[in-house]
């Protein structure tokens, strides 16, 4: 099993994640705006928001969001996408040590990044830079791994060749929402999703995975001759569905926010 390092593990990834990893539902701000009361002058931090593609409908909502991200090259992708947005504040921080000061954001949000932190230390963090009456909402954008042939094709591929695959998974798990706002209550909200991928957007996809092997791999070339076939075996014109569940947890985690 390899060592995982959180904040290496995507830095020759970076332009696969960028090209090919799926956006997020505009409903998930209604969510938000329902839940929290945001409003466009809310101060946000969206910690380990990499690329940029969860930022951009916070930014898009007019809010000042800083774009907490400790790994360079996934912070220079996210900087560049988001170049045209004067209320986006790029941060070479992390979820453990965000750099912001204290009480800064009226809101956090983590989006598909919870997996990496260290919990513990992070919601230390949190508390620090959040307002009194400051939310977290953290969203999980996971592969549906069930429903089509397609999907459950391309399940058995990552499995048969990630490289560390079960640990990610693992730590999937440890960090989803109640267990990562434990002790502190949360409200679930749960929408679905999915992209539509020629085959050199599907490669990249599988490419943007921190556990698949990668150029010089002596697994690399067969892993992508089986991708192949999987593609032009569940094709229709020219593309394959992949689906997604995405689950949107909303809570406060002041002392006095603990679930009893």
């Amino acid at each position: 099993m390899l060592k995982i390092e959180p904040t290496k593990r995507f830095s020759s990834r970076a332009e696969n994640y960028r090209r090919a990893r799926p956006s997020y539902p505009k409903e998930i701000i209604s969510i938000v705006k329902e839940q929290c009361g945001l409003t466009s002058a809310a101060r946000i931090a969206d910690v380990g928001s990499g690329t940029g593609i969860f930022t951009r409908l916070l930014v898009g909502n007019g809010n000042h969001v800083f774009g907490v991200e400790p790994n360079p090259e996934m912070r220079r992708a996210g900087e560049k996408y988001l170049s045209a947005y004067a209320n986006f504040v790029s941060v070479a921080g992390s979820a453990e040590d965000t750099t912001l000061p204290d009480q800064a954001v009226d809101l956090i949000t983590i989006a598909n990044a919870a997996h990496w932190f260290e919990r513990e230390k992070s919601l230390r963090e949190f508390q620090r830079i959040l307002t009194r009456e400051g939310f977290l909402v953290l969203i999980e954008n996971h592969r549906r791994l069930q429903g089509s042939e397609f999907g459950c094709a391309y399940e058995q591929l990552v499995r048969d060749y990630g490289t560390d695959y079960s640990e990610v998974q693992r730590r999937g798990k440890s960090a989803q929402g109640n267990s990562f706002f434990a002790p502190f209550r949360c409200e679930k909200r749960a929408l679905s999703n999915y992209q539509d991928l020629d085959y050199a957007h599907l490669e990249a996809r599988l490419l943007s995975s921190s556990f698949v092997p990668q150029p010089g791999d002596e697994h690399f070339a067969v892993m992508l001759a089986e991708l192949r076939r999987i593609f032009d075996k569940y094709q229709q014109d020219g593309r394959v569905r992949m689906e997604h569940d995405i689950n949107v947890y909303i809570g406060r985690i002041s002392e006095q926010q603990q679930a009893s």
